[in-house]
């Protein structure tokens, strides 16, 4: 477990906004959800699905309560899941 910055993103195609909202980010297929330290990858990472929309991540929320938060070799941040209370659609 790692202390993650005040702020992490994730990016996603705009089709996935609205579940994202109502549902928070969950790890589907994968074994964590994957959150970017700037801006710019998870930029790209969400261009690759359609047009991308980019989430900021409160980690201070989430820490608060109990969410714990690792970092990959690759610095991709992981997390089990991010409750849509703790989301914010990143505008430009």
């Amino acid at each position: 477990m790692m202390e993650p910055p005040a702020v992490l993103f994730h990016g996603t195609a705009e089709r996935n906004v609205a579940t994202i909202l109502s549902e928070g980010l969950k790890k589907m297929a994968r074994h964590h959800v994957h959150l970017s330290s700037d801006i710019e990858t998870a930029r790209k990472v969400g261009a690759r699905y359609g047009k991308p929309v980019i989430f900021e991540v409160d980690t201070i929320g989430m820490r608060k309560e109990g969410y714990e938060f690792r970092v990959s070799e690759n610095g991709v941040w992981l997390v089990d899941v991010v409750p849509s209370r703790f989301l914010r659609i990143q505008l430009h």
